[in-house]
């Protein structure tokens, strides 16, 4: 009877195949060869196969009889196997060393490619973020948001061509934490806390059997599996403290687990919660995009006939040179607050009442609450160059307007508080069931939400629009001079000139339900099919409390209506464009932001709860938003076949699979359509239902030359649903960068073709060389198509413009730059993973203690994109000569033309290189790590940039330990050691400055105890 050791599926290998020949071809290999199967070793238990099963060692990883034990390791003889019977003499590997053996067997074990991340211990993961510890697989990237890991990139793609299961079930958690919230398909890994999950696997290579929809990798995050540990309880506790340096402030760290299994081993279950508060800093500066703009005045020569507003442009050359240099919008410096409360919890119920059959069920909840406050003091240049005069002024070689004394500057200071909060929920079951010794099944199914809300985002901004004298030099582009004439903590000074709420909500959620089977036809040959449906929905909701206090030239406010505003050509002293901000304001010091000397450190900026209360924000009516208020759901069918066979073949040992996985996929894409009817905004839902299908050919193979040595190849079809926004069927527009976005519910999937070939040598234990090129053709890859046109050439009503942006009081100030996704013609990307890993079991004394990790990935692209480029005139004035009347006014940019680039797929790095170097002995173990990503094109840009991404970061860990006793341990750990500032650029040939932000180092000093 095969009985339990059928769940770790017989060491059967996976051939997929990538076409009806390829799959008669994996049918028609010699009888013999099944029959002939070489004795591979046994392969473990996959996460997702069944879908509770955790490859991380639950308390020991056992070394087999006949192998040498790594001298290095912390070792014991062993007289209690595993599962609580009496064993043999055993030597039992432990710390971080069994994590690397428990992570390499899961690699090896499989045929298709993967890599593993396993805890050394239950409740013990290496890392404070499990996106950290994905960066040290090679292939991985990571984004980071307030120093810490947020989204991977695998293999070059970005973060939306990722699938992530938990506990086998397909999911999406979506923090609202970073500049903006995440509302695609993306996966946010800072919503959980680490000490709640046992291993990540990361499957690199598509299989028949495996969950499609991602054209980089499915990441499988495993929980607790009782049934997997000792016998009786066992108890774990940890407790630390981190400190940041930049922000001074100390945050607990609190983890625990409770977990039993009986006598008998049929039944198991655990509990474990982990909880994390912290308030950081980030400080630095922001240009918020650089763009061109006409001038009032230059060097004391009039631009226009008549000063700050009116008349005709006067065609000057020198005008004309700096209203096509490029300036930052509004530089400034501030700092960010995010302070963040986690608290995760898991359950899981296992009953095993025989051999054949293992019921299990799982449970998560994460809680992720974050307040973000943001303090500036800027000038807003942007869209308002015409009021302002330039002198001394510096044009450099990539045409930017690098420093420049300006009159008449628009001093803004703003304070922007959002208060968000993540809510994870998932349960899920299984039931693995051997029919026959021959026949098994295994049922799964389960329900996951995100719920990410934002009830209060709430934005204050003083003005002063006639500041004299202010000063800003970029010659330092990324620590530039910012220095205001006018005096910025005088209440004086400053109106409270807009208000701005906009709350949010976004929803997602998956219903699961799969069959899978298994029919084992000869010792070398299985055959595997099932069907599945999965359900998912997105919804995001968006409102607006914004107003411009005084929107109109002249008459009342429309926020209170006691205030008379003046025309909005009076920019001097006595104008009035909001309310006196005396008693509505606090003072900012900005710290330590990497300013140089001569820099204004302290404003007034408003007080929020002051603001709020004196102008009655939150009693507002809240408008919809059309374009954040959409939908997007997904019911996907289908049903996949595969071969898996092992053998020898002349020789050669192999294990391979072919198979064809089928899925039908029903679309439904809703947004708003608003018009106006009599004088009033009509919102009307919009649906569009579409349905496509794909047949997912998959092809893995390994072969075995030597017994230390395996070589995989892989060929697959593989797709990515299009990216949520992008199905909209209406339109967004940005008024501040007079941009309209539409959405195309007729968009088709990403899909591809997927190559992969690879070598790994496992030449000593916890030991890996290895080397992986990979190539994806990419056949069908939505882009955007631009052009530029008038407002009212997008048939939108003026109602949807928001109403504090610059749009909303000049709707045709300036021509808008309308985008719309299309099917694009494709793309390419290929590159190599070359990876080494060795402990130094060979060196005499203490040496043999160390060892080390280190991959690097070389990986490029192509794919082509159209964008707005720089404006290259400005439209000429013209004056009748006998009337001296106005005939033309001119002195606007023209249009973007649009430029096709090609470049890199946006979120690839073209070099990542990821090291560690380990001490560990029976009682103190240490680890430093570093990770260097080189730039990358993030986004397309605006304002006539060409792209926007990411300079290079280089990131710094490290990690001592020390056990009193076998049970107690103290650690102390320190991430981000050289306090690396997070460098974004606009424009990929200019690389002018978008953000320079440092986060600070943070420090964990805890202790950990383990019954």
């Amino acid at each position: 009877m095969i009985g339990r050791s059928t769940f770790a599926r017989a060491g059967a290998g996976r051939l997929a195949g990538v076409s009806t020949a390829a799959l008669m071809l994996g049918m028609l290999l010699p009888a013999a060869a099944f029959a002939q199967a070489a004795k591979i070793p046994a392969t473990p238990d996959q996460p997702g196969s069944p879908p509770h099963t955790d490859p991380a060692p639950a308390q020991t990883a056992v070394v087999p009889e006949g192998q040498p034990a790594d001298p290095a390791a912390d070792v014991q003889p062993q007289t209690t196997a595993p599962d609580g019977t009496e064993g043999g003499a055993d030597i039992v590997v432990t710390g971080f060393r069994r994590s690397l053996d428990a992570a390499l067997n899961v690699k090896r074990e499989s045929v298709a490619s993967v890599d593993a991340i396993v805890a050394e211990d239950i409740a013990k993961f290496p890392d404070q973020n499990l996106a950290e510890s994905l960066q040290r697989i090679p292939g991985i990237s990571i984004q980071r948001d307030a120093g810490e890991g947020r989204a991977i990139t695998v293999r070059g793609l970005g973060a939306q061509f990722t699938r992530v299961r938990v506990n086998g079930l397909e999911t999406v958690a979506t923090s609202t934490d970073g500049a903006s919230s995440n509302r695609d398909r993306a996966f946010d890994f800072n919503v959980f806390a680490s000490e709640l999950f046992n291993s990540i696997v990361v499957h690199k290579t598509a299989e028949a059997s495996l969950d499609e929809g991602s054209l980089g990798a499915v990441v499988d995050l495993n929980t607790g599996n009782p049934l997997g540990g000792k016998t009786g309880f066992t108890g774990v506790l940890s407790g630390q403290a981190s400190y940041n340096d930049l922000s001074k402030n100390f945050g607990p760290r609190i983890a625990g687990l409770l977990s039993y299994k009986n006598d008998a081993g049929t039944f198991g279950a655990s509990l474990s919660a982990a909880y994390q508060k912290t308030n950081n800093f980030e400080l630095g500066n922001n240009t918020v995009r650089w763009s061109q703009g006409v001038f009032d005045s230059v060097n004391g020569t009039p631009c226009f006939t008549q000063p700050n507003r009116g008349g005709a442009y006067t065609n000057n050359a020198t005008c004309d040179a700096v209203a096509l240099a490029f300036h930052p919008r509004i530089p400034r410096y501030g700092s960010v607050r995010h302070d963040r409360e986690r608290l995760g919890i898991t359950g899981s119920v296992q009953w095993a009442p025989s051999d054949a059959t293992k019921i299990s069920i799982d449970g998560l909840y994460s809680r992720f609450k974050e307040t973000r406050e943001e303090k500036w003091g800027e000038v807003l240049l942007r869209s308002n160059e015409r009021q302002m005069d330039v002198s001394n002024y510096t044009i450099d070689s990539n045409n930017n307007l690098i420093a420049a004394t300006i009159n008449d500057a628009w001093v803004r200071t703003e304070h922007y508080l959002r208060k968000s909060q993540t809510e994870f929920y998932q349960i899920g079951g299984s039931w693995d069931q051997d029919v026959t010794d021959t026949f098994r099944f295994t049922l799964l199914g389960g329900y996951s939400k995100s719920d990410a809300t934002i009830p209060v985002e709430t934005t204050f901004v003083f003005d002063d629009r006639d500041a004299q004298g202010f000063r800003y030099d970029y010659t330092n582009s990324r620590s530039p001079l910012i220095s205001f004439g006018t005096s910025v903590t005088d209440p004086a000074n400053f109106q409270l000139a807009e208000i701005r709420d906009r709350p949010s909500e976004t929803v997602n959620n998956f219903r699961t339900a799969q069959l899978r089977t298994e029919w084992d036809v000869t010792e070398g040959l299985q055959i595997k099919a099932g069907g599945l449906y999965r359900r998912f929905a997105f919804d995001t909701k968006g409102f607006s409390r914004d107003a411009v206090v005084c929107p109109n030239a002249g008459g009342r406010d429309v926020v209170l209506g006691t205030i008379t505003c003046t025309p909005n050509t009076n920019i001097g002293p006595t104008a009035v464009y909001g309310f006196p901000a005396t008693n509505l304001g606090e003072i900012f010091n900005l710290g330590r932001a990497g300013q140089p000397t001569g820099t204004t450190t302290q404003f007034l900026i408003p007080n929020i709860a002051a603001a709020a209360q004196y102008t009655g924000l939150y009693n507002r009516t809240a408008a919809v938003l059309v374009g954040d208020t959409r939908s997007v759901s997904e019911e996907v069918t289908g049903g996949y076949g595969e071969f898996d066979v092992k053998g020898d073949l002349a020789g050669l040992r192999y294990a391979a699979n072919v198979g064809m996985r089928y899925v039908h996929t029903a679309q439904k894409s809703t947004g708003l359509s608003s018009a106006t009817v009599n004088g009033t905004t009509v919102n009307t839902p919009a649906t569009v239902e579409r349905s496509y299908d794909d047949w997912l050919p998959a092809i893995n193979v390994a072969l075995f030359p030597a017994d230390k040595v395996i070589i995989r190849g892989a060929i697959a079809k593989v797709i990515t649903r299009p990216t949520l926004g992008s199905l909209t069927p209406g339109g967004s527009v940005d008024g501040f960068n007079y941009r309209v976005s539409f959405g195309n519910p007729q968009l088709d999937p990403f899909r591809a073709t997927s190559f992969d070939l690879s070598a790994e040598w496992y030449f000593a234990p916890q030991s890996i060389f290895s080397v992986a090129a990979f190539k994806k053709n990419i056949e069908s890859f939505p882009v955007s198509q631009p052009r530029s046109g008038t407002f009212a050439s997008t048939g939108l009503p003026l109602s949807v413009i928001p109403a504090s942006s610059p749009a909303a009081q000049n709707p045709e100030g300036q021509l808008w730059t309308i985008t719309q996704p299309i099917n694009g013609t494709g793309a390419s990307l290929k590159g190599v993973e070359i990876a080494l890993q060795s402990s130094f079991r060979f060196l005499p004394g203490f040496l043999k203690n160390f060892g080390f990790l280190a991959n690097a990935t070389f990986i490029d692209s192509s794919a082509a994109y159209t964008q707005g480029g720089p404006a290259t005139s400005v439209s000429r004035g013209v004056i009748n000569p006998v009337t001296g009347a106005v005939t033309t006014a001119g002195g606007v940019l023209g249009a973007y033309p649009n430029v096709t680039r090609t470049a890199t797929l946006f979120g690839l790095s073209k070099r990542a290189y990821n090291g560690t170097l380990y001490y560990e002995d029976a009682k103190f173990s240490a680890r430093g790590s570093i990770s260097y990503r080189s730039p990358y094109i993030d986004a397309a840009s605006a304002t006539g940039n060409l792209f926007e991404g990411y300079n290079k970061t280089i990131n710094v860990d490290a990690s001592l330990r020390y056990k009193l006793t076998q049970n107690f341990e103290l650690s102390l750990e320190g991430t981000n050691l050289t306090d690396q500032y997070r460098d974004r650029y606009v424009d990929l040939d200019a690389n002018r400055n978008y953000e320079n932000n440092h986060f600070g180092r943070t420090f964990l000093m805890g202790a950990r105890f383990k019954m």
